[in-house]
């Protein structure tokens, strides 16, 4: 595992994680908020043991395993990332609940400027921050940003005991499966 300096890991707090966007998306993925590593390399997902890559891939996303620093390879599938809160931690639950709202707020006016078809938002319960919208569950939600459906997609940190690669990548392709349909 790679080790930062505090140094490092100061300055990787203090640094945005670029968007990997574009208009008309297919699926614009969203993540809660860049973690240390993420910061620190500029690439989103990039923890070793986070399963986000490997469920992407085996969902049907990608047509194979991408590894993080090939992220700018999203969108010729169709696919972006960007995340709820900007700030990077180390654990999601640093983030306070107006980080949370203001990044929905945030977040929908990105939705509406880009347009893709759907939105992922990748954790349950930060969706439900972001929304304040307590009662969603995984899966495709009533809420519409403009013509864009949002989907709640499980958390792939290696933290989310409750769901494995595969239950992941069963609601990925779901996902998958919805937004090629016409």
């Amino acid at each position: 595992m790679t080790r930062f300096t505090p140094e490092e890991l100061e300055a990787a707090r203090n640094r945005l994680v670029p968007d990997v966007v574009a208009d008309g998306l297919r699926v614009l993925l969203c993540g809660i908020n860049p973690g240390l590593m993420t910061a620190a390399t500029g690439h989103h997902f990039a923890r070793p043991g986070n399963r986000f890559w490997p469920v992407l891939h085996l969902s049907g996303f990608t047509p194979r395993l991408l590894k993080p620093a090939e992220q700018g390879e999203l969108p010729s599938y169709g696919l972006g990332i960007t995340n709820v809160v900007a700030r990077a931690t180390a654990r999601a639950d640093e983030l306070s609940a107006e980080e949370y709202r203001e990044g929905g707020r945030l977040l929908a006016l990105k939705v509406a400027r880009l347009r893709p078809h759907w939105l992922a938002v990748v954790g349950v319960t930060a969706y439900r921050a972001a929304f304040d919208d307590r009662k969603a569950q995984v899966g495709p939600q009533e809420r519409t940003i403009g013509d864009t459906r949002v989907w709640v997609l499980p958390n792939p940190s290696g933290l989310n005991a409750h769901w494995t690669a595969q239950t992941m990548a069963e609601e990925f392709a779901r996902l998958r499966v919805s937004a090629q349909a016409p």
